[in-house]
């Protein structure tokens, strides 16, 4: 009964929103509650009228207020807040902010959204199309209709290109071999427009430095034949005579010590003259050799558009220039030449910068940490970069199976990174983006309280370089990680003689070997309805070494400095999809799969390698790393204190549907799945070895959650429960009223930033 009050209120609640909104119609208006378009044509298909359709509902104006199930009730708020004098408290964020303004139909103009709707259809070849504009009022509202009557849309009979023999004319003809335009497609503006801008692009790079894509003319002739039309490419007789010209390179000049104040008064003795550049460093702040490796263009080079936007963006990504200005000026007495200059303003070569950092990890523990960062971006004088960091920092589980056993954090990293690829051999690259050489050496001591201390120091060498802004690879020809432990616990002892596998946390490893990745994501535009990310990474321990010493068995182990070293192959791949449905509503999607394989001196993976599933970044109706491996369930172990459960193999995805709720708070709806396995058997572990009924194996889990986007920092809450163990085969139980069930499913998450 009680559900069925709640209902009937609520139904009262948006029928009173709907009706009531209709209250802040002035007297003698009306409210606009949008268009329909119809559009009359047998002789396209459904898909194409309603693609015209959806193009045309695009451009009317003014848009109508939004409804929900034929409800308005931004009208109910805007007129429920009365009349607002302040511009702020309660009811003004009411009324302007949860509220909106009527739109009325007295702003709606029928003449001048038929002209909108018939420029367009003649734009896309309809030049015999009829639009006709009409209304209708019910009650306190009226609506605008549309009707499109379309005809035979014109096609293109022939092309017709500049026939003269001047340069600028050949290379356009040179241009319409990859043309947009096709004979015997529809007419379109758009298209003809884009296709100026692609001839200017092709010109930009054939050295017609000035030509711009408003000196094309195409005329129209639809006199030709029976719904037909010619195209005549013409150059425009006001064409400036410096457009229709080829130029080339002449002096590059380059000032890097720029500022914005400073006036140009050089002599010719006082600059240095380096290969092809003429450079003005009294300082020496800069080895000319930088130059070679950034400026794509030379003496006498023809000008193109490619070398100077690589040019540019080479700067940029230096991280060395403040600002980057780059002048190209006719050269005087030199017909058909060009002179180059370069501005540059540097950053400051040293700096320091404390940060204090909210952070989240895998394993569900949150925290704070200090960092103090020191900088030199310009280390040798070729905008090397060195940086020095220590750090401090405190991470707690709020709920986990490690609640209370708080981690504290204290070390450094030092990393050098060149603007180049240090190779025993010359070796340029044509992309946009710098490579770097990296080094880096890190140190991290780290203290579980009430059970150990844990000791890495890492040190790698290799090279970062994107091909694109979309693609990015990274290979470290070698990387070396030594872990050691001390001040082991009574209590963690304990443990271990109850579970052996807490042995694998603390003790020894080495690992070294080269690793691979690649990274592939457009997801910075925006627009794009889909969007990927995609990361596959590959990485290696000691195999080299234990062909070399012979290492064919873990029994016995072969030890390099005392220590015996880990051997194992790893394969990694995270893929993610973002589907914009509209507005900031998003359905996001991710995929991983992993599978490591120990083998020669090794029989697992050394534990910091291993697989997890679990936690505030993976199946969130779980605990932090608690699933898994297969159906081993740790529950029925005696031992008070909870292992990391991990694995050889991973299989994970999640699914979640992302949408604003209001101003800085995001909501979402989430469904998660995952689990990691064993490659082989252990005693220790029944059940978790990999089998053909995985799938059948996996965690699932469901939930709910509000995201705080505060711009510079995301505060993420999930509340989630499992459908699903690893152990069954049946879907969890749901019972939400029962306090018990509660207790024992409901998972909340406290994270910093977005899961994936």
């Amino acid at each position: 009964m009680k559900y069925y009050k709640l209902l009937m209120l609520l139904v009262a609640i948006f029928t009173i929103a709907s009706c009531t909104g209709l209250k802040a119609v002035p007297e003698g208006d009306l409210l606009y509650t949008g268009a329909k378009v119809k559009v009359e044509d047998n002789e396209i298909s459904k898909s194409e009228r309603n693609a015209v359709k959806d193009e045309i509902k695009e451009l009317l104006i003014p848009k109508p207020n939004k409804s929900i199930f034929g409800l308005r009730p931004a009208l109910f708020f805007y007129n429920l807040a009365g009349d607002v004098k302040k511009e702020k408290g309660f009811r003004y964020w009411m009324k302007y902010k949860l509220g909106k303004e009527p739109v009325l139909f007295s702003k709606v103009d029928l003449d001048y959204n038929s002209d909108l709707i018939q420029n367009y259809v003649e734009n896309i070849g309809y030049f015999n199309a009829t639009t006709v504009a009409d209304s209708s009022s019910r009650r306190k509202t009226a609506k605008a209709t549309y009707t499109v009557t379309l005809r035979k849309q014109y096609t293109i009979e022939s092309i017709k290109l500049p026939s003269d023999s001047t340069v600028l004319s050949k290379e356009i003809n040179n241009a319409m071999r990859r043309t947009l335009l096709k004979v015997g497609k529809p007419y379109n503006l758009q298209l003809i427009k884009d296709e100026r801008s692609r001839i200017d692009a092709r010109l930009k790079e054939k050295g017609f430095f000035y030509f711009d894509p408003d000196y094309i003319l195409f005329q129209v002739d639809s006199t030709v034949a029976n719904h037909k039309v010619a195209l005549i490419m013409k150059i425009k007789e006001e064409t400036p005579v410096v457009a229709q010209k080829q130029y080339r390179i002449n002096n590059i000049t380059i000032f890097p010590n720029f500022t914005i104040n400073d006036t140009i008064n050089v002599k010719n003795d006082s600059a240095l003259v380096y290969n092809d550049f003429r450079i003005y460093d009294k300082e020496k702040m800069f080895k000319p050799k930088i130059y070679d490796r950034t400026l794509y263009f030379h003496k006498d080079d023809l000008y193109n558009r490619t070398n100077h936007n690589l040019s540019l963006n080479r700067l940029v990504t230096l991280g060395t220039f403040k600002f980057v200005k780059n002048q190209f000026t006719v050269v005087d007495g030199k017909e058909g030449y060009l002179d180059a200059t370069y501005y540059l303003t540097p950053l400051p070569r040293k700096s320091i910068r404390l940060e204090v950092l909210a952070k989240t990890n895998s394993a569900n523990y949150n925290g704070s940490e200090i960092n103090m960062n020191w900088s030199n971006r310009n280390t040798f004088r070729a905008a090397e970069l060195l940086t020095i960091s220590t750090f401090v920092g405190i991470e707690t589980q709020f709920s986990g199976q490690n609640k209370g056993f708080n981690v504290y954090r204290y070390g450094g990293e030092a990393n050098l990174i060149w603007p180049r690829f240090i190779v025993p051999f010359k070796l340029k690259s044509a992309s946009g983006f710098v490579p770097r050489t990296k080094l880096n050496l890190f140190y991290e001591n780290q203290v579980r309280t009430k059970l150990y201390h844990l000791n890495t120091f890492k040190g790698s060498f290799g090279y970062i370089w994107k091909e694109s802004e979309r693609k990015e690879h990274e290979l470290k020809l070698s990387e070396i990680t030594y872990v050691n432990s001390s001040s082991v616990s009574d209590l963690y002892k304990e443990q271990i003689l109850e579970n052996p596998s807490l042995n694998k946390v603390i003790e020894e490893q080495l690992i070294f070997g080269p690793s691979y990745s690649y990274t592939f994501t457009n997801t910075m535009q925006k627009r794009k309805k889909h969007t990927f990310y995609f990361k596959g990474s590959l990485d290696f321990s000691g195999n080299f070494t234990g062909l070399v010493m012979g290492a064919t068995s873990s029994i016995e182990p072969k030890e390099v400095l005392g220590v015996p070293f880990s051997q194992f192959s790893k394969l990694e791949t995270d893929f993610r999809h973002y589907w914009n449905l509209g507005g900031e509503l998003q359905l996001a999607s991710r995929a991983i799969i992993g599978i490591g394989y120990a083998y020669g001196n090794s029989r697992e993976l050394p534990f910091i390698k291993q697989f997890f599933v679990g936690g505030t970044n993976s199946v969130r109706a779980f605990r932090a790393r608690a699933v898994g491996p297969g159906i081993y369930d740790e529950s029925t172990q005696s031992n008070s204190f909870l292992p990391d459960q991990s694995g050889d193999i991973k299989f994970e995805m999640n699914t979640e549907l992302r949408g604003k709720i209001y101003n800085f708070i995001k909501g979402a709806v989430f469904i998660d799945a995952g689990n990691v396995w064993l490659l082989n058997e252990n005693t220790n572990k029944p059940g978790g070895q990999i089998s053909s009924k995985f799938l059948e194996q996996l965690a699932i889990g469901t939930g709910v959650g509000l995201r705080f986007d505060f711009s510079f920092l995301v505060l993420r809450t999930d509340l989630a429960f499992p459908l699903k163990y690893p152990t069954s085969k049946d879907f969890n139980n749901f019972q939400p009223l029962d306090k018990t069930w509660r207790k024992d499913n409901l998972m909340f998450n406290l994270a910093i930033g977005y899961p994936f």
